[in-house]
């Protein structure tokens, strides 16, 4: 082979190379800069305005901690603060426990499991505003549960948890844990089936009976899918809006009042975009607070292992 021509096979070669190499980074640069632009772009964006001092319009001012201390001031925020920690830790407790129980129980290779299946999943399939709309004509006292029993002769019995200021928000963990519950199931079935048998076989040759079989053995296992469910519950119940909007709108009054309503209500309705902004960043800080200490340990036990 000539020497000219060596020269232009070892080229192309080089610049075929560099051009593969450079390619993933072509194909996932629109994905990072959309990424970067609205996603991590807006969160700063919001920070800043949580300091400043923001109404009707943002402003771009440093107004320091104000808005902080109006919030915590607010009698308002602690209500939806108190509301989403009893919605979050029942929702998160309940689905997790069905779903475990649920994913147990088909997990007995019983019959018609598809069918069964499909009907513990369907609700996920739904939005969260149907779903509260739907838990909305059930809990109300005037067409669900509480005239459906008076109709069949129990005049005395009452069910208005709806209209209920003291109750209210356990229906909103009624509806939540109805359609997240077979969700949950999902994932503890995956897990459950990529279990090893044999370790499970040899527990039964030794003569241990199978609740103690799944609370010794089968359960510890699943730590990885206990940790993906409570990441994935903890997000729903943080950010949840639509399902409260729908069945309570965050009455009555605000007693059923969380975060994400709260911060709606004055960031669109009320004109306290500042405000709106503070109780976000306490959102995401939230969900920080949950992720990063499950990560680390996460994270440190696979390095250990």
């Amino acid at each position: 082979m000539p020497v000219s021509h060596s020269k232009t096979f070892f080229k192309d070669l080089a610049s075929a190379a560099a051009l593969e190499r450079l390619l993933p980074k072509l194909v996932m640069a629109p994905t990072f800069v959309v990424t970067l632009v609205f996603i991590y772009g807006f969160i700063f964006w919001n920070a800043w305005l949580s300091f400043s001092s923001s109404r009707m319009l943002p402003r771009m001012d440093w107004a320091g901690f104000t808005q902080y201390v109006r919030l915590f001031s607010n009698d308002r925020w602690w209500v939806a603060a108190e509301n989403l920690a009893i919605f979050g830790g029942l929702f998160i407790v309940l689905c997790m426990a069905i779903g475990l129980f649920l994913a147990i129980l088909l997990d007995q290779q019983v019959r018609l499991e598809g069918a069964i299946r499909t009907v513990y999943l369907y609700p996920m399939a739904l939005s969260f505003i149907v779903t509260g709309t739907a838990w909305k004509w059930l809990l109300n006292p005037g067409l669900g549960i509480e005239k459906l029993v008076r109709d069949l002769g129990f005049e005395n019995f009452t069910f208005d948890w709806l209209v209920d200021p003291e109750k209210a928000i356990y229906t909103v963990v009624i509806a939540g844990v109805w359609q997240s519950s077979g969700f949950v199931m999902a994932l503890f079935l995956a897990g459950l089936r990529g279990i090893d048998d044999t370790i499970i076989k040899a527990a039964q040759v030794d003569g241990a009976s199978l609740p103690s079989i799944y609370w010794r053995i089968v359960i510890p296992s699943l730590r990885p899918v206990f940790f993906s469910a409570l990441i994935i519950l903890s997000h729903i119940a943080i950010k949840s809006f639509d399902l409260v909007m729908a069945l309570t709108g965050g009455g009555p009054g605000y007693a059923s009042d969380v975060p994400a309503t709260f911060m709606y209500a004055f960031s669109f309705t009320r004109g306290q975009i500042g405000l709106g902004a503070a109780s976000a960043m306490m959102m995401l800080a939230a969900v920080v607070a949950i992720i990063v200490p499950f990560l680390y340990s996460e994270l440190r036990r696979g390095r250990n292992e």
